[in-house]
């Protein structure tokens, strides 16, 4: 059964693909890319059908990620149902999240950067849309940071997966 991630951002152009080719990327690395599903969504429905922003876009190809495909996409209940974990960017996403998942979401849902090294003051990953790219390539390094923890989550999740044969 695969283990399928959503990271969800405002307009699903900017900091969620992110997060979605990073991830994606880094747990191919890890030997988990067949294991493991990253999707992402916006919380609300102004860019669906969009591509990503040109400016998130250039760095993930600097990256030597391929965004091209990307749409923005709506998040929906079978989104944060079908999902064993979800990813909020920042802090306005995390209402919207449980507006719509409720209870169901307890133990699934977490900041992105609640999986940093070291604790943070904010967990939030601030809209880089907003400035130029140095706000992209902030994101990028607050994303990056997390990923690692991010990786050794799915892992234990995988592993207590197997031992339980359902989602953890």
């Amino acid at each position: 059964m695969t283990y399928r991630i959503l990271t969800v951002c405002t307009g699903n152009i900017c900091r969620s693909p992110m997060a979605e080719y990073i991830l994606r990327e880094a747990l191919e690395r890890a030997g988990l890319g067949e294991q493991v599903e990253v999707a992402s969504v916006g919380t609300t429905r102004e860019e669906v059908g969009n591509p990503i922003d040109p400016r998130a876009g250039a760095l993930l190809r600097s990256h030597g990620l391929d965004p091209s495909a990307h749409r923005a996409r709506h998040l929906s209940a079978a989104d944060l149902h079908e999902a064993d974990l979800v990813l909020a960017l920042d802090h306005d996403h995390v209402r919207p999240l449980h507006r719509l998942g409720g209870r169901e979401l307890a133990g699934r849902l977490h900041m992105v950067r609640d999986f940093a090294p070291e604790p943070v003051e904010d967990t939030g990953i601030r809209d880089p849309w907003w400035g130029d790219e140095s706000g992209f390539d902030l994101a990028w390094d607050q994303i990056s940071e997390a990923v690692p923890g991010i990786i050794q989550h799915v892992r234990a999740a995988l592993e207590s997966r197997g031992r339980a044969g359902a989602r953890p």
